[in-house]
């Protein structure tokens, strides 16, 4: 028998070889895979940036205890907060990582017998392969900025602690204090003459809807605390009635809110402007995200003097008695001096002190309807945010010599305390 029949399968001819070019050509090809595929791995692994976190703290010497410095808002918070920020920023500006800087900030101030403790938080990119490396010239930065006792602040380079922590923590942390934006535009852009926000830049912003339809806009001031106008309950106070939403759009409504309790000041009447304002009560705690949460509250001996930057934002008519819009808008707008806004061509001394004007007298650029109850804002020198406005009213909608005219929040400051607690 054939030795042929002793394979398990039937005969096959062998191939004829390939030629050597074509072996060359695949073992070359296969190589450049290799090759190219290696290169992209030592890239991202040791070349290209990553984003990366830190937490830490340091002592601000000789400084008498003052329970202020704990209060975020307070003017003894922001004037050391806005010392120490200045500080860091020139240090890691002026340093050999200056590239590698993209943020720091003071979080919190914790005042002793006599010292404060600034808790801070940083942000820095840098290749995988320079982490370790990057950490330790950060911290060297910082301890040197604490030897060089400028000025009349004493620091303590012996009591830096620095760690690095998590994105989420890092969030967790920015979104927890008021009036901070993860999202940021580049100008103020020009609600009537206004332009669509994006996602997170104003992030205290609400809708509050009657009947599932947006009809006022409203300010996160805490996890189940908003300021809104007390004229926005005219048709019914009934807490059954209302919902409040968050984000940029109104339809769908975004991470949606029932309300437990509206709180409409004692001395408003309704169809006349002055006291308006109320605060709202929800049934449960809103999720602080990087694109949901408060505004800051200003103290009551706040100024914002006439001529200073503030922003509407809502999602209020676009010309008077125009279309709405479903994505919030936005407008800057200038401060306006009361006698100004007073002048017979103007209000004709109806608006109050605990009102202010905002806008311009020669119009264009306003609030209008549907904005009422949202938010007029300031920034401070450190770019946190204070809710120095409410929408109130106005004739028309950017009309020459009628600006808007929004109640005054540090006129009502202690009233929001008394109801809220805040």
């Amino acid at each position: 028998m054939s030795k042929l029949w002793n394979f398990r399968g039937p005969f096959v001819a062998p191939r004829p070889s390939l030629p050597l070019w074509m072996i060359a050509l695949i073992v070359f090809g296969v190589l450049a895979i290799l090759g190219i595929t290696i290169g992209l791995l030592v890239h991202f692994l040791a070349v290209e940036n990553r984003i990366y976190y830190y937490q830490g703290s340091f002592k601000a010497l000789n400084i008498p205890y003052n329970r202020n410095y704990e209060r975020e808002t307070s003017p003894e918070n922001n004037y050391l907060s806005k010392i120490l920020e200045t500080r860091m920023v020139d240090a890691f500006q002026s340093s050999n990582i200056y590239r590698q800087y993209i943020n720091s900030q003071v979080i919190t101030l914790i005042p002793d017998n006599t010292s404060v403790t600034a808790h801070i938080w940083l942000i820095f990119k840098a290749p995988r392969s320079m982490k370790d490396n990057t950490r330790g010239r950060i911290e060297n930065i910082l301890r040197q900025m604490l030897r060089n006792h400028s000025g009349s602040l004493t620091t303590d380079p012996n009591s830096l602690r620095l760690m690095e922590i998590s994105k989420a923590n890092a969030e967790k942390i920015i979104n927890n204090r008021c009036g901070r934006r993860a999202r940021m535009s580049a100008t103020y852009d020009r609600i009537k003459g206004g332009s669509v926000a994006q996602e997170g830049e104003w992030p205290w912003q609400a809708s509050l809807k009657m009947n599932g339809k947006h009809y006022c806009g409203a300010s996160l001031i805490s996890e189940r605390y908003l300021v809104t106008a007390a004229h926005c309950f005219q048709k019914t106070n009934s807490p059954r009635n209302y919902t409040v939403s968050f984000g940029t759009k109104v339809i769908p409504p975004y991470m949606q809110h029932r309300v437990q309790q509206i709180i409409i000041h004692e001395d408003y009447t309704p169809r006349e402007h002055h006291d308006d304002i109320a605060v709202i009560l929800l049934t449960e705690k809103v999720l602080f995200t990087n694109d949901v949460h408060r505004v800051c509250l200003p103290e009551a001996t706040e100024v914002f003097p006439p001529g200073e930057g503030v922003v509407v934002t809502g999602w209020g008519a676009l010309l008077y008695d125009g279309e709405y819009p479903v994505s919030l808008q936005k407008a800057s707008v200038k401060i306006i001096d009361t006698n100004t806004c007073n002048a017979k061509e103007a209000y004709d001394g109806v608006v109050l002190d605990t009102m202010l004007c905002a806008g311009y007298m020669e119009g264009h650029i306003d609030a209008c309807q549907g904005d009422s109850g949202g938010p007029l804002v300031h920034p401070n020198s450190r770019n946190i945010w204070y809710l120095a406005g409410v929408v109130s009213w106005g004739t028309e909608c950017g009309t020459i010599n009628r600006p808007g005219v929004y109640t005054r929040v540090t006129a009502y400051r202690k009233w929001i305390a008394s109801k809220t607690g805040i």
